[in-house]
């Protein structure tokens, strides 16, 4: 090859290359899995200069088991795909291939990615982080709180309401029993004589 590589190429080799570089599309390269998590993940790549590419293939399979997912997308320019419904702890093989108007590129190299396990997902979570759900269940535990303590207000002012009604009637039934107890009073002082005098009494 090194020796050929210095003689002058003819015209049939130099339209076979040609051929080759049209018909054969170059496979992805720098191809990466992100944002790995138990049940789902992403794969980046990028393209050669000068590949008119379209779309992309991507094939996801379970290490050790024949079942593949295809994914494919035409019509965009986009250079990575999310990977969902995975299980944990789980190892995966992933292929990409670009798509263009003259077919499909060969496959690219195999990227293998093992799944953390559920565990480790929960121990990644930062002790400080605060999550929607306890946020959630805080707001909750707020709101009740408020509506006891409303409800111990509404009560209170209640009794006091009462306490003030009753006081109010005993203080205005306090003058008449006054005047009550004084003309019961007087009369059982000077008590009169029929005939209009007073009664003496005999020596």
């Amino acid at each position: 090859f090194l020796f050929a590589s210095h003689l002058p190429l003819s015209p049939l080799y130099r339209s076979f290359l040609s051929l080759w570089i049209l018909l054969f599309l170059a496979p992805p390269v720098n191809v990466s899995i992100r944002d790995l998590k138990a049940n789902s993940a992403a794969v980046t790549w990028d393209i050669p200069d000068g590949e008119p590419v379209i779309g992309f293939a991507i094939t996801q399979q379970k290490k050790d088991v024949r079942m593949l997912r295809f994914i494919q997308e035409v019509n965009t320019t986009t250079r990575s795909c999310a990977l969902w419904d995975l299980e944990a702890d789980t190892d995966y093989i992933v292929h990409v291939q670009s798509i263009s108007v003259r077919g499909t590129s060969p496959a690219s190299e195999p990227i293998h990615f093992r799944t953390p396990k559920e565990a480790e997902k929960q121990a990644s979570k930062s002790k400080d982080e605060v999550t929607m759900e306890e946020v959630g269940q805080t707001t909750q535990l707020r709101a009740g709180e408020l509506i006891i303590i409303v409800v111990v207000l509404i009560m209170w002012a209640g009794v006091i309401a009462l306490f003030c009604r009753q006081y109010d009637i005993i203080k205005d039934n306090e003058p008449n029993n006054n005047k009550d107890k004084a003309k019961n009073s007087s009369e059982c002082s000077t008590p009169e004589h029929p005939s209009g005098g007073l009664l003496r009494s005999k020596v």
